[in-house]
């Protein structure tokens, strides 16, 4: 007699189209809790750790906007750093110091540092086409230029509307291991190979003066550093995570091939999120000092990129990263943004749970955004 089985609740799709972990009612818990919902995870400990000591800024939790943001239903947690020094930190009741969130596209920051020292080194020329590093990938990358794919300046047929049944985000939430396939389930570089042209498109050129937000752009371009560092991701991962020197676990998302998911696969405590942002206050140098991304990619990274949309119009999106030319930082879906001055070396995170219909309110960030780079200028 065949046992009985059935579909793994956590990530069978309702009529919301989401998995229950992102449906409205479970998305606080999902979020909180993805390190272990997601099929597929590798986990990374750090050799040594940044240690933080509690040097409290009493003008931080003074603050109108920081009061009203950390009272919402929404708010998990809120952590300022600076050096050794943990400047503030709050938290929800149903969320610990100690317990890793979802960050999302937060994760895409660190392709900046990889890539970032692939093109310090020589290995990587941002002006090649990507199907110079990768000759399998389709034609909705092949021919555009890798700084193109960097800034978000590629049109092509994906899709990351939310709302849409038919977006091709939600492929690519298959390939994470983050929903249920329906039919044969995706590795990673199949989906990415299979993007083609944007319908009636002769070519991947963006004419529309901002930047187009794919987290798939992340993705090819992170399999274009495998190809051209000649090392595996998950190897630059266990770098990343004795560089920041987290204190928890850096968890990271994969597909089934163990492919890393640098598009938002990430999951990191608050302190770990500021220790990763950390990197970029000091300009990609690690703990010990030593470069683990590049200074002169992230002067680049300050100066360049591509307008985005409002409300966000007042930031450019550079080298997988938002900056207004004195921070850089990025927003993950669901509620989350950080932000890294290295002037005053400051960092700052702010981790939410949107608890709407698609987990995604454009209205939610601004005021984040402007909170934490306020505190980050020490103004």
């Amino acid at each position: 007699m065949p046992l009985r089985t059935h579909p793994n609740p956590d990530l069978s799709v309702g009529p919301d189209l989401h998995p229950r972990w992102n449906s409205a009612p479970h998305r606080r818990q999902g979020f909180h809790s993805l390190h272990r919902i997601a099929r597929y995870t590798q986990t990374f400990r750090s050799a040594q750790v940044l240690d933080l000591r509690l040097a409290a800024d009493l003008s931080i939790p003074a603050r109108d906007d920081v009061r009203r943001l950390t009272a919402s239903p929404w708010f998990s947690a809120m952590a300022v750093i600076e050096g050794n020094r943990l400047l503030h930190e709050a938290y929800a009741p149903d969320f610990r110091p100690d317990q890793p969130h979802a960050i999302m596209s937060i994760s895409k920051m660190a392709a900046n540092l990889i890539l970032g020292r692939l093109w310090e080194e020589g290995h990587l020329d941002l002006d090649a086409p990507l199907g110079y590093s990768l000759p399998w990938i389709g034609p909705g990358y092949r021919d555009a230029r890798v700084q193109d794919i960097l800034d978000m300046n590629v049109h092509n047929a994906f899709n990351e509307d939310y709302t849409d049944p038919h977006t091709t985000v939600f492929q690519h939430e298959v390939a994470m291991g983050m929903r249920l396939p329906q039919g044969r389930e995706p590795l990673m570089a199949d989906l990415l190979a299979g993007i083609g042209l944007a319908p009636g498109a002769p070519d991947t050129v963006n004419r529309s003066g901002m930047s187009l937000y794919k987290s798939a752009n992340t993705d090819v371009l992170m399999l274009a550093a495998e190809a051209r560092g000649g090392r595996p991701l998950r190897a630059w991962l266990a770098d990343l995570a004795d560089a920041a020197g987290v204190e928890g676990a850096l968890h990271m998302g994969t597909d089934r091939a163990g492919t890393p998911i640098f598009s938002g696969g990430l999951c990191l405590t608050a302190r770990d999120l500021c220790r990763y942002g950390a990197l970029f206050a000091r300009m990609g140098k690690g703990v010990d000092g030593r470069a683990f991304g590049s200074a002169a990619f992230l002067e680049r990274t300050l100066t360049g990129g591509v307008p985005m949309p409002a409300p966000r119009a007042h930031l450019r999106y550079s080298n997988q990263t938002n900056t207004d030319g004195t921070w850089v930082g990025h927003g993950g879906y669901g509620g989350q943004y950080l932000v890294a001055n290295p002037q005053t070396g400051r960092v700052a995170c702010f981790l939410s749970v949107l608890q709407d219909a698609h987990g995604f309110d454009p209205a939610w960030y601004p005021p984040i955004i402007t909170m934490l780079a306020e505190i980050c200028a020490g103004t």
